[in-house]
């Protein structure tokens, strides 16, 4: 009986040889498939600038563990005030380090000849039309700001190390700056905004230089 069993599994294994020899698996390829193309420039800026926390950030959270160097800014309103004055969704970007999501703020597709980009929260000039540029990135990119309307901190939340940039005259957090991607800009930078932390205004530049007069000023 013993006999009759090893006899049997011995052909059924020679016949499997047998089938797997001839079938498809002798056809199949060896070679593995090439492998992905690198991401593209504009892929790359998108990667960068948007936050790498897990799952997406909860989609796009606040980063509110970013910490400002101590600085002291012209606007002082308590967090109480701001949150009277700004919608749910300023406040967690301007006032808690947030990031909306990439190509749906109302400012990334939007030029203009002329006007002034505002912080939403103070209304200080922060960037000319004549700055902003397509980058492809996702949000509005400028190559330069108004002089001194910004402010740069370190920003390690990531595990990177990024540099935020906020109003200078509220500290009121814009996004991140960007230098040496190979944009044809005259600084080779890119200010990466978040289009909720501004309000776009027509004034004329003689308006814009005059504020941003004031608010160095009282810096």
């Amino acid at each position: 009986m013993r006999f009759s069993r090893f006899s049997t599994l011995t052909h059924s294994l020679s016949a499997f040889s047998a089938f797997a020899s001839n079938s498809i698996f002798r056809r199949l390829p060896l070679t593995l498939p090439p492998p992905p193309p690198p991401p593209s420039a504009t892929s790359r800026a998108v990667l960068r600038s948007m936050p790498s926390i897990p799952f997406l950030g909860s989609l796009f959270s606040s980063s509110a563990t970013a910490k400002s160097d101590d600085m002291s800014f012209p606007d002082q309103r308590p967090e109480s005030e701001w949150q009277a004055v700004l919608n749910p969704q300023q406040f967690r970007v301007l006032r808690q380090k947030g990031t909306e999501a990439p190509f749906t703020g109302a400012y990334d597709k939007h030029f203009a000849e002329a006007g002034v980009y505002r912080c939403v929260g103070c209304e200080a000039p922060l960037y000319k039309a004549t700055h902003k540029f397509k980058s492809g990135c996702g949000w509005p990119a400028y190559f330069d700001s108004v002089p001194g309307a910004v402010k740069r901190n370190v920003d390690n939340t990531l595990g990177m190390e990024r540099t935020e940039i906020v109003c200078s005259n509220c500290g009121g957090h814009l996004g991140h700056v960007f230098k040496g991607e190979g944009y044809a800009t005259p600084t080779d930078e890119r200010h990466c905004v978040n289009s909720i932390s501004l309000k776009f205004s027509a004034d004329d530049e003689a308006a814009a230089a005059k504020d941003a007069a004031e608010a160095k000023a009282k810096a």
